[in-house]
């Protein structure tokens, strides 16, 4: 077994070198880009879709104190919004991820003891979200990435950034939820996204909501990534003539990822509307008056 994780560990050496090659050359090009849409800066390298060149663009462009991360949601980290951070940038990273098995991969590794980088296996809810933010000991964190499919908006409210004080803060939204309503899933401390609906389309919050409480907190929409699933969002005292604030109008992106499941859990392909009448009749909470509606 050990023999064979070698071999795992050697091969994706060799890859990554490639990729980290290939993304510090994008990033550089980021320079000769005349825009301040930043899904033109867009590129992938270890992120999910265009995160990792927005991030790029991000940190270029703003005065951030410490160069720092916390992600939650990671999985085993192969697949990550602040990965690339890690590997080119050489960012202090803290990680965490409700699988233990997942961890555990992560922690075996090479990137894991080569970089900066400690990962915890916890599953988040708003009791114990301050004290795990805590063990990271990172204060004024330079970017905070929350993607845990569920309760990211419950756990963002609940979030003490009173020492965290994240300068760029990256949230998963769900697109299906559109642009218009304010709502999020109702709060449940033990929720799974494969459990609460068959669909696997029923999680998290539409981006009104979260750019509603991102306001709040003192952050502004800078913008969402062209495939519709991350929201980026700046310190206010941080904006610039290059980072300015967006409407959730201007920012929303429709996900036209076909993920959706059937009853078996097999990936049924759905697109379009066809995705949001999956979910129709389904709770969710009006986060403008806390009341009840549904889908």
């Amino acid at each position: 077994m050990k023999y064979i994780q070698k071999i795992l560990n050697f091969l994706d050496r060799r890859h990554e070198t490639i990729l980290l090659a290939q993304g510090k050359l994008l990033a550089n090009q980021q320079n000769i880009i005349s825009s301040n849409n930043i899904n033109d800066y867009e590129f992938k390298i270890f992120s999910q879709r265009g995160e990792d060149g927005i991030i790029q663009y991000l940190i270029k462009n703003l005065t951030i104190k410490n160069k720092t991360f916390i992600e939650f949601g990671v999985e085993d980290y192969k697949e990550s919004n602040t990965r690339f951070l890690l590997m080119n940038d050489n960012w202090n990273g803290f990680v965490l991820d409700g699988s233990e098995q997942k961890i555990a991969s992560l922690k075996q590794r090479y990137w894991f003891w080569a970089y900066d980088l400690r990962a915890k296996a916890a599953f988040i809810d708003k009791d114990n979200i301050n004290a795990l933010m805590q063990e990271s000991g990172f204060k004024d964190v330079g970017l905070l990435s929350i993607d845990i499919d569920g309760n990211d908006y419950w756990i963002f409210e609940t979030m003490d950034f009173s020492e965290l004080n994240p300068s760029i803060i990256i949230t998963e939204y769900n697109a299906l939820f559109g642009s218009e309503r304010a709502i999020s899933i109702p709060y449940d401390k033990n929720f799974v996204r494969t459990k609460a609906h068959y669909s696997n389309l029923y999680f998290g919050a539409s981006l009104k909501a979260l750019a509603m409480l991102a306001e709040k907190r003192g952050y502004s929409l800078v913008g969402c990534c062209s495939a519709g699933t991350n929201a980026f969002f700046v310190r206010n005292d941080l904006l610039n003539e290059k980072i300015k604030p967006i409407s959730v109008e201007q920012g929303y992106r429709e996900d036209k990822c076909r993920q959706s499941r059937d009853k078996n859990y097999q990936l049924s392909y759905v697109r379009g509307d066809d995705r949001l009448n999956l979910i129709k009749g389904l709770k969710v909470i009006n986060i403008e008056n806390q009341q009840e509606e549904f889908l």
